[in-house]
């Protein structure tokens, strides 16, 4: 699924379009976050992929839910 990752005043932030569903970062299984998994409040688990360091956000990527029915 499609997900936006970027930089707020509270800490990272994700978006999906798909479910207008925007959650703050609560957990990262690496830092940085690319090539892991972050959880959201709301309890989703997302795998990232692989990016660059130094890759730039606000950035859109195509993540995939871990755990769930959903997409």
């Amino acid at each position: 699924m499609k997900v936006m990752i970027r930089e707020t005043p509270k800490g990272l932030s994700a978006y999906v379009p798909k479910k207008d569903l925007e959650e703050l970062v609560v957990e990262t299984e690496k830092t940085p976050i690319w090539g892991g998994s972050i959880k959201l409040k709301n309890g989703w688990t997302l795998a990232l992929p692989d990016m660059p360091a130094e890759t730039k956000l606000p950035i859109t990527v195509n993540a995939k839910k871990l755990g769930g029915d959903d997409e």
